[in-house]
């Protein structure tokens, strides 16, 4: 008898735990593959978001920030996507022209980038300079500045990603843009007998670089810090370019058709916390956009500080980046 109502009880338990997990709002983020990936911070943002919000949230994954865009681009209004973590500065122009998104409504106060930041769609979550990383127990005398690599003719070899799908490849290109202008396609024809491939996104060109593929891969300053505190190796180091580094910020922005409005402002108000941004250093292996109350890694305090900071407005590469993909794709497929 106690038995059979123990059993009820518990079943009646049992249904309402149910119940109340599928009626947990679910909040849709989409954002790149590496991001919510094994290695990412994605897992542990999902785990300190839900701890606060009463919700799931559910990552979409993209290839990398081109994709991520293109995807947006396509789904128009039917997009699913009530948050997106991924896009950066150089699309940022071009992903407000979609009419996508909703003003994000956050104070940005605060924030440590190294340039002043003020955009009411757009909420910065982290950001890096991008650089060359090798090995350098391998390559003793790497190029001291960007035209010494393109110019040498027995310069390194290099492997870069595909501007058109990968985020560090536009900034790399738009870094080729801010030093040779109008030469940019003769620098590219220069550099294109020692570029070993263009891949998709930057998983693969790194993976490439660690296989011993080539001498130097395009990445960020803060990339040797993984290798120091994960792997305790201390030979993989980013090269300091005389004309100063591209910088690379990267956004979050919610949606028009959020199914859940307040929902993804509280995930708005929750990119710039502590939670989130303490996240980003051993998680995106990119410095916090709003420092975080812990205090960097170790390894973060040897990364090389550029003499000068290179960027376009994000109406810049919008105006040109066309421009600047077709003559980076004549130069490279003489």
């Amino acid at each position: 008898m106690f038995g059979r109502i123990a059993l009820a009880l518990a079943s009646l338990c049992l249904a309402a735990g149910l119940a109340s997990a599928q009626t947990k709002p679910v909040l849709t983020v989409y954002t790149y593959s590496s991001f919510a990936g094994k290695y990412g911070p994605g897992k542990t943002v999902k785990e300190r978001f839900e701890a606060v919000c009463n919700c799931e949230l559910a990552w979409v994954t993209a290839e990398d920030a081109g994709s991520l865009l293109g995807r947006l681009r396509l789904e128009g209004s039917d997009t699913k996507a009530d948050a997106v973590v991924g896009l950066d500065m150089n699309l940022a122009a071009e992903a407000k022209a979609l009419n996508l998104f909703a003003p994000h409504g956050v104070n940005t106060e605060g924030l440590t980038l190294p340039v002043a930041w003020s955009d009411d769609t757009f909420i910065p979550y982290d950001w890096g300079y991008l650089a060359f990383v090798y090995d350098s127990s391998k390559l003793a005398n790497p190029p001291k500045s960007l035209k010494e690599l393109v110019e040498h003719p027995n310069g390194p070899r290099i492997v870069l990603q595909d501007p058109r799908t990968s985020a560090p490849g536009l900034g790399f290109l738009l870094w080729m843009e801010k030093i040779y202008g109008d030469g940019a396609d003769k620098a590219w024809a220069d550099l294109r007998p020692r570029i070993v491939t263009f891949t998709k996104g930057w998983s693969e060109a790194y993976g490439l670089f660690l296989k011993g593929e080539a001498d130097m891969v395009m990445s960020y300053t803060t990339s040797p810090a993984y290798h120091v505190t994960v792997e305790k190796k201390n030979q993989y180091k980013a090269a300091a370019f005389d004309e100063g580094h591209y910088l690379h910020i990267e956004l979050a922005g919610m949606t028009k058709t959020a199914k859940n409005p307040e929902l993804a402002r509280k995930f708005m108000e929750f990119v710039l916390s502590d939670a989130f941004q303490s996240a980003m250093p051993e998680g995106n292996w990119m410095m916090p956009a709003k420092a975080s109350a812990a205090s960097l890694p170790e390894a973060f305090k040897d990364a090389i500080q550029p003499s000068r900071t290179l960027l376009f407005t994000p109406d810049e590469v919008r105006e040109n980046r066309r421009a600047f993909v077709d003559r980076w794709l004549n130069a490279t497929a003489r």
